[in-house]
């Protein structure tokens, strides 16, 4: 089955969610990443419930977004303000404000009582966005600078190697930062499993987001993950033809699905687009249709209007945006047809 998603988020409006979710299907979707932030959590539980049933009746399928739960991307992390301890370190002792560190234990148990609101809403599927550590003045594909070197991290590195955590970025401490966002994946996807949740994960490549292919691999392995994406998002990008780099980068992600049995995400950018460029939506969602994606996600709703990163025509952005899944959708669905066709030849 083609399945076309797009994210939904900036709004807890009952009246305006039930004609957005309407209109996220005239614009040719079927599936609906919604956002439930530390903040929902707190003062739209019930809200959110409600969301995911309107969704549901509308005849979407629904994937629910740990949306800044740890800290970026999304909002920062409200549970650093119960866990002030909890603070990913850098490697020259300052303390990133706003991102927590994956190997805290308290972290560890939040992400499993968020899973339980997850669980609560009735929805079925987690989309866990976009997992990093951070790397600073990168030279060679290198970090100087990085995270995460707090006191946990710090004791863990020795028990696994032992020795002290040193300050520069060694083969070592690469490892340590790879096992870390696996170690976190492979407890909190246990848990969601263990629910009959079906668990996605979106990744960023990069040595400044901790993410490499080793990584990509070792995540990949969990027999709890389900489903393992990428957004390769071209806009930002200088001189940079938005059909080839996306096509080549869904079929490295495929490959990695291929070879491990997983499914697959993959995500077009539809913000911050300039005005005059959002036809490059179109070429991209061909692009990743081409190369062999099936599940293929747009960010986000309406050119993300509700954001200050949203598309400079947003108008026009979700026009394109509704035409591009048209194109593919229609595809797809000649294809199929022409099965049928030689069924009864």
């Amino acid at each position: 089955m083609l399945k076309l998603g797009v994210a939904y988020h900036g709004n807890r409006m009952l009246r305006h969610v039930r004609e957005d979710m309407l209109d996220i299907i005239r614009h040719n979707f079927n599936l609906v990443v919604h956002m439930l932030s530390h903040n929902d959590w707190d003062r739209h539980k019930n809200i959110m419930k409600e969301i995911v049933e309107i969704s549901y009746d509308a005849g979407l399928e629904v994937w629910i977004d740990n949306w800044g739960l740890g800290g970026p991307p999304g909002d920062k992390s409200h549970f650093l303000s119960y866990y002030p301890d909890a603070h990913q370190v850098y490697s020259n002792g300052n303390i990133d404000p706003i991102r927590v560190c994956l190997n805290n234990k308290n972290f560890r148990k939040f992400t499993k009582e968020w899973i339980d609101v997850v669980e609560f809403t009735g929805a079925k599927s987690i989309f866990w966005d976009e997992p990093h550590l951070v790397g600073l003045d990168m030279e060679n594909g290198k970090p100087k600078i990085w995270s995460c070197r707090c006191e946990t991290c710090q004791k863990l590195f020795e028990e696994k190697y032992g020795k002290k955590m040193p300050t520069e970025f060694t083969s070592e401490v690469e490892e340590f930062r790879i096992h870390t966002v696996v170690d976190y994946f492979r407890e909190v996807t246990a848990y969601s499993k263990s629910k009959g949740m079906y668990n996605a994960v979106c990744v960023m490549l990069g040595a400044s987001h901790g993410i490499n292919l080793e990584t990509i691999d070792r995540i990949s392995a969990l027999d709890t993950l389900d489903n393992v994406g990428s957004d390769p998002y071209w806009i930002g990008h200088k001189d940079v033809n938005p059909y080839q780099f996306v096509y080549e980068a869904t079929g490295k992600n495929l490959e990695i699905c291929n070879r491990f049995n997983k499914d697959h995400n993959i995500w077009i950018q539809c913000f911050g687009v300039p005005r005059g460029r959002e036809e490059e939506i179109i070429y991209a969602t061909e692009a990743a249709y081409d190369a062999g994606a099936r599940t293929i996600l747009a960010w986000g709703f309406y050119g993300s209007d509700a954001n200050d990163y949203r598309a400079r025509n947003p108008e026009l952005t979700w026009k394109v945006m509704g035409d591009a899944m048209s194109r593919i959708l229609n595809r797809e669905r000649n294809t199929n047809l022409d099965k049928y066709r030689k069924l009864v030849k």
